[in-house]
């Protein structure tokens, strides 16, 4: 195992909270974590007021009772989690940083970062928040979203793979198998291109059109084989589907644990950029989603 990977396995976990319900479950789940990696676990709480206010009267007593209040929120939160896991090192940190710009900070030097969301699935669940979207489009390292209700562990995790470059999420599930003691899947969905309109449709040879299906069949197996002498207690398999990406993997979550996907981000003129794989699993995901950043 080479240095990066044993980073990967004892760095922090980091969590954002606020006090809230939703950022209460992804506090719990954040311990559990931190207790499966045997490693420190990080309470960042943003704060909740602009640092740059102007000064005048009742602005500065104000600006103390919110110091005050979120510091509590932070303590609570702290003893929450001893509590729940005698034993654990626990490092509350109160931040004058956007929570966004915190978690992404903290994260740089984590084994994973962990967000709740507001949403309870459905449409319900399309308003992901402003600050998970934020901190999902800049993280530098895997990055846990709440999403989905609380159940009991199905033992699978899920692993969406598109192409040979998503090496790194891969490698990932399997650790993340072997941490839960789960069973492996290596889902690839795929689609026929589509014949062109103009100058007039052209349909594919048959025979070019058996070479890409075995071509894309064989995509989760080839992830899978650099791994699996490195991984001998993961139980593995591979799944290669003829249907839409999006609507293939979020089916795939009513019945696992976790979904584990590469994030592929772009640069457009507003700034960084979910796929549309990632937004989809982020809004409408059945169970956690762990986005693995693709650099």
């Amino acid at each position: 195992m080479t240095d990066t990977d044993n980073t990967t396995l004892t760095g922090k976990v980091v969590v954002g909270f606020d006090g809230s319900a939703y950022t209460a479950r992804a506090l719990d789940a954040a311990i559990d974590e931190a207790m499966r990696r045997d490693t420190v676990l990080e309470i960042v709480f943003g704060w909740p007021w602009d640092r740059h206010s102007p000064t005048g009267h009742g602005i500065r007593d104000e600006a103390q009772r919110l110091y005050e209040a979120s510091r509590n929120v932070t303590d609570r939160a702290a003893e929450r989690a001893r509590k729940r896991a005698p034993g654990l090192n626990v490092t509350p940190h109160l931040t004058s940083e956007a929570a966004a710009v915190a978690l992404v900070r903290a994260g740089r030097t984590a084994a994973l970062t962990v967000i709740g969301t507001r949403g309870h699935g459905g449409f319900t669940g399309l308003l992901l928040g402003s600050v998970s979207l934020r901190v999902a489009a800049h993280c530098t390292s895997p990055l846990l979203v709440l999403r989905g209700a609380d159940r009991a562990p199905r033992g699978e995790v899920l692993v969406g793979v598109a192409s040979d470059a998503d090496t790194d999420a891969v490698r990932f599930g399997f650790e993340e198998a072997r941490r839960r003691g789960a069973e492996l899947r290596l889902l690839h969905a795929w689609q026929y291109p589509a014949a062109p309109v103009l100058p007039a449709p052209v349909a594919m040879p048959r025979g070019n059109l058996l070479q890409l299906r075995d071509s894309e069949e064989s995509v989760p197996r080839f992830a899978a084989s650099a791994l699996r002498e490195t991984y001998p207690d993961v139980e593995v398999r591979e799944e290669a589907v003829l249907e839409s990406p999006e609507w293939a993997l979020l089916e795939a979550t009513r019945d696992v644990d976790v979904v584990v996907v590469a994030a592929h981000r772009g640069t457009r003129a507003l700034g960084r950029q979910l796929g549309p794989v990632t937004h989809a699993l982020l809004h409408h995901a059945h169970c956690p989603v762990l986005l693995v950043p693709v650099q």
